[in-house]
C-alpha cells in the first residue's frame, strides 16, 4: 500500500468515533429525522467520500464487518483508507458483507445482500447509501418504532428503491439503511413502514 494514499482520520479517533457511533444509533432510533456529525472532528475529505460517509465507516468498520463497496466507491485511495484506519475486509460478493457503501446508481437492484435469519436478525447487512441530499425528493410517510405519529421525508429516491426496500423486508429480517449526505445521515431501520404521500410528484 502507498502511503501517499493515506488520509488522516479522526483527530480525536475515540471520542470522535463515540460521537458518530452515538449519531447513528440516534439516527436508527429516531427514524426520518436527520442527525449532524458536525460534533465529531470529521476527518479530512477523502475524495469520493461525503464526510458523513466517511465518518460513519471509521465508526462502524472493524476487522469483524466485512464491506461491499459500489464501483463509484472502489477506488484504490478509498479501499486503502478504509483497509487501514478500520480493517475491515472487502469483498466482491454481496451476500459476505456486513455493510455495503451505496451510491444512488445502485438502488434499483438490492439483490444479494444477507437479510439476516429469524434466529440471528441482526446478521443482515446495513447499508450506507451516499445521497447528494437528504432533501428534493418525493414526500413519504414513515411510521412505526421510534415515531410518535408519523415522519416525513423528502430524499432525493426513486421509486425503485422503496419497490426493492419493499421485497427485501420480512422483518425481523431485513436491512438496515443509513443515508449520507454532507455531514448529515438519517436512519430507516427494518422495521419502519413507509407510505407515498397521496398525490406526491
Amino acid at each position: 500500500m502507498s502511503a501517499t494514499l493515506l488520509q488522516p482520520a479522526f483527530a480525536d479517533p475515540v471520542l470522535d468515533a463515540q460521537r458518530s457511533f452515538r449519531a447513528a444509533l440516534k439516527a436508527l432510533a429516531g427514524p426520518g429525522v436527520t442527525q449532524s456529525l458536525l460534533s465529531a472532528q470529521t476527518p479530512p475529505h477523502l475524495e469520493g467520500l461525503a464526510s458523513a460517509s466517511h465518518a460513519l465507516c471509521l465508526a462502524l468498520l472493524d476487522i469483524d464487518t466485512p464491506l461491499w463497496l459500489a464501483p463509484r466507491f472502489d477506488t484504490q485511495a478509498i479501499r486503502a483508507n478504509l483497509t487501514f484506519h478500520c480493517g475491515c475486509p472487502i469483498v466482491s460478493d454481496r451476500q459476505n458483507a456486513r455493510f455495503a457503501l451505496l451510491d444512488d446508481s445502485q438502488l434499483h437492484d438490492l439483490s444479494g445482500f444477507d437479510l439476516g435469519n429469524d434466529r440471528y436478525p441482526d446478521q443482515s447487512c446495513t447499508l450506507l447509501i451516499q445521497l447528494p441530499s437528504l432533501q428534493g425528493g418525493r414526500q413519504v410517510a414513515l411510521r412505526g418504532p421510534g415515531i410518535e405519529t408519523r415522519n416525513h421525508v423528502s430524499l432525493p429516491l426513486q421509486e425503485a428503491f422503496w419497490e426493492e426496500r419493499e421485497a427485501h423486508n420480512d422483518f425481523p429480517r431485513g436491512i438496515d439503511v443509513f443515508f449520507l449526505a454532507g455531514s448529515e445521515l438519517m436512519g430507516l431501520p427494518r422495521s419502519t413502514q413507509v407510505a407515498f404521500k397521496k398525490g406526491g410528484a
